[in-house]
């Protein structure tokens, strides 16, 4: 129901995605939902089309895939299932802080790894501190020529499936955001995967608590300098919360496309639901509502492509799009009134899923701070 303006090369993309999901995904989506199970067997189907990583630049043997193109992808990925899109994309985003900061050595061994089929999984989150970075206790002591690396990360995304692990570190408590550091930590140096979340939605992602044990690391595995580590992830932010709500996006979509069928089909005194006009409006709210936050990220996809700054609008799409998506699929279920609450249909489960982004990425009253701030800084 809602139109997405593509070229032959998108569309193309789009379709060959399609084709793999309706074929390998759909059939098991409901017992991986139920067992919380990431189904590598798709993974892997659309690492071999080509369709992982697509965001490594061209230089380095990467397709250099512009945001625009992404993000169709993503929406599309998230149409299907939200969990699943979201850990197939964060498995290669992860990596982005080395493209950000890293040297130009760390940068082509990082281009080598994902186009292999590597999965990345970025640990920033501990049992203590969420949004407030600075907080974070996993230290970092320098032991030479390497570093000795303690500490828990939890909500950590693609935790049991990743190769290597893009850490932050403190090298200073007192110096808490300024102490920073991010380091590439390989999985076989040790690290310890604990325990696997069993979450409300998103279930097809696998969240876990990973443990860090007197894991030493070279000197070279910094990326940037000692203490950079917030400034890189905070410029990585900025692009990452919007991709992220391109997962939402396709679920809205989703949401709009399952209510409309059901109302088009199901009958009450003698005529489609559809023609009533207070259940129209549901539906016609929740396209309202899909269609901006689609325009919204298409806008922001453009300014990404053209280097331009956010200001923002991250931020604000951050909030926009994840609230939108929760009362989206709310309407959803309303729509199908019981049969919306039974999970034989699959509108609950895009219920269960939205919430999620009001929260991770950092939670919608952070970007309200975010955007408060930037509203005190600007000229009078």
């Amino acid at each position: 129901m809602v139109d997405r303006i593509m070229n032959e090369e998108q569309r193309d993309i789009v379709d060959l995605a399609k084709g793999i999901l309706e074929k390998e995904l759909v059939p098991q989506l409901e017992e991986c939902d139920k067992t919380s199970r990431f189904p590598t067997d798709v993974f892997q189907s659309l690492f071999k089309a080509g369709l992982y990583a697509v965001e490594v630049p061209e230089e380095y043997g990467g397709l250099g895939m512009n945001f625009e193109t992404q993000f169709l992808l993503n929406e599309t990925l998230g149409y299907y299932d939200t969990g699943f899109a979201f850990s197939f994309h964060a498995g290669s985003m992860s990596a982005d802080s080395i493209f950000i900061g890293g040297t130009e050595e760390q940068k082509r061994w990082a281009s080598e790894q994902l186009l292999a089929g590597k999965v990345f999984a970025f640990c920033l989150t501990e049992p203590a501190a969420g949004s407030d970075a600075g907080a974070i206790t996993t230290t970092a002591k320098r032991d030479g020529d390497e570093y000795i690396i303690n500490g828990n990360k939890t909500f950590i995304s693609c935790g049991e499936i990743a190769d290597y692990f893009i850490v932050a570190a403190t090298i200073d408590k007192s110096l808490k955001h300024k102490g920073i550091t991010l380091f590439l930590v390989e999985k076989e140096r040790g690290v310890q995967i604990g325990k696997h979340e069993d979450k409300m939605g998103l279930r097809l992602s696998p969240t876990n608590e990973v443990i860090f044990d007197e894991i030493r690391v070279p000197a070279d595995h910094i990326i940037g300098r000692e203490g950079k580590g917030f400034s890189i992830v905070m410029k990585n932010m900025e692009a990452v919360r919007p991709q992220t709500m391109t997962f939402a996006a396709g679920l809205m979509m989703r949401a709009v496309d399952e209510a409309t069928r059901f109302a088009k089909e199901r009958t009450s005194f003698n005529m489609p639901i559809i023609k009533f006009q207070g259940l129209s409006f549901l539906l016609a709210d929740m396209l309202k509502l899909t269609q901006v936050s689609h325009g919204t990220l298409m806008y922001i996809a453009r300014l990404l492509d053209e280097k331009q700054p956010l200001n923002g609008m991250g931020a604000s799409a951050k909030i926009f799009i994840s609230e939108s998506a929760s009362q989206v699929a709310s309407h959803a279920v309303q729509v199908l009134g019981g049969y919306g609450y039974m999970k034989d249909y699959p509108v609950e489960k895009l219920m269960r899923d939205a919430k999620i982004f009001e929260i991770f990425e950092g939670t919608n009253q952070i970007q309200q701070v975010v955007l408060a701030g930037l509203l005190s800084k600007s000229d009078k």
